[in-house]
C-alpha cells in the first residue's frame, strides 16, 4: 500500500464527499499533504480521520489570494507538490429560463474558473513530472434536468485536462480528469429532504447499469491510479467512473 509513498498532495474540497474519499485513498497509499475546504467543522473532522500526515486549510477556491496561501503553506510544510486534485465544486440547479446573471457567475466561478486558477496558482510549487487530477461529471455528457450550466462547466473542465496537458508538456506535468456519475455524498442533503433520501438514492441506483450509486471510495481508487506511476503514459485523458451511465444507460 505504498503507490504514493511520501508524495505531497493537495486536494480541494477534501473535507467531505468525493474529495474526502480521494484523501482517504491517498493516505492509505502513503501520501502526505493538504485538504482544503470552507467548512471548518468538516475540515477538522476530516483532518482527525486522516491523521498526522495531513493538514487542513480553510480556504475559498474562488479567492485567488486564498489559493496563493494554500500552496505557499503546503510547500512550507511538506516541500514541493507532487499531485494536485482540483475537486471543489457544487451542483448548480436551474434552467436557462431561471438562472440569473448572478447565478451564472457564481456557478462558473466555483465549477470552472476556480479549477483553472487552482491549477495556475499551484504550478510554481509543483514538481516537474507531477500529476494534476480534475473532477468532471457525467452531467457533461447527459442532459439532466436543471443541470444545464453545471454540465456545461464540467464539459469545459474535461477539455481543460487536454489543454493543461498540452500547455505543460515541457514540464512533463500530466493532467487527467475523472468523470463520476451519481455518487453517495453529503451533497444529496442539499437537494433532497431527509425523509425522501433513501427513496431518491434507490431511484438513482435503479437507473445505473451497474445497479448501485457510486461511493467516494470508487473515485478515490481511480484517483490513486492517476496520481501514481501506473498512469505515466496517460495525459489529457478522461476516466469515466460512472457505473456505466454515460454509455450504457437508457
Amino acid at each position: 500500500m505504498d503507490k504514493l509513498k511520501n508524495k505531497v498532495v493537495v486536494i480541494t474540497g477534501g473535507n467531505s464527499g468525493i474529495g474526502f474519499g480521494i484523501a482517504e485513498a491517498f493516505k492509505n497509499e502513503g501520501a502526505v499533504g493538504v485538504i482544503v475546504g470552507r467548512n471548518q467543522e468538516t475540515l477538522a473532522s476530516a483532518a482527525v480521520q486522516l491523521g498526522d500526515n495531513f493538514i487542513a486549510i480553510n480556504a475559498d477556491v474562488t479567492n485567488l489570494a486564498d489559493l496563493d496561501r494554500v500552496f505557499a503553506a503546503t510547500t512550507e510544510k511538506f516541500g514541493k507538490i507532487d499531485v494536485l486534485v482540483a475537486n471543489a465544486g457544487a451542483g448548480a440547479v436551474g434552467t436557462v429560463a431561471t438562472f440569473s446573471e448572478a447565478d451564472f457567475d457564481q456557478a462558473i466561478d466555483l465549477n470552472l474558473k476556480s479549477v483553472y486558477f487552482t491549477v495556475q496558482k499551484a504550478l510554481p510549487y509543483m514538481k516537474d513530472g507531477g500529476s494534476v487530477i480534475l473532477i468532471g461529471s457525467n452531467a457533461a455528457h447527459r442532459a439532466y434536468a436543471n443541470f444545464t450550466l453545471y454540465g456545461a462547466a464540467k464539459a469545459a473542465v474535461i477539455y481543460l485536462a487536454k489543454g493543461f496537458s498540452s500547455d505543460l508538456l515541457d514540464r512533463k506535468i500530466r493532467a487527467n480528469v475523472i468523470t463520476p456519475g451519481t455518487t453517495d455524498t453529503p451533497a444529496f442533503a442539499k437537494f433532497v429532504p431527509a425523509e425522501q433520501m433513501e427513496a431518491v438514492k434507490k431511484h438513482f441506483a435503479d437507473q445505473m447499469p451497474i445497479g448501485r450509486i457510486g461511493q467516494p471510495a470508487d473515485i478515490g481508487k481511480a484517483a490513486v491510479f492517476l496520481a501514481s506511476d501506473d498512469s505515466a503514459f496517460m495525459l489529457g485523458a478522461e476516466l469515466l467512473v460512472d457505473g456505466g451511465m454515460t454509455y450504457l444507460a437508457k
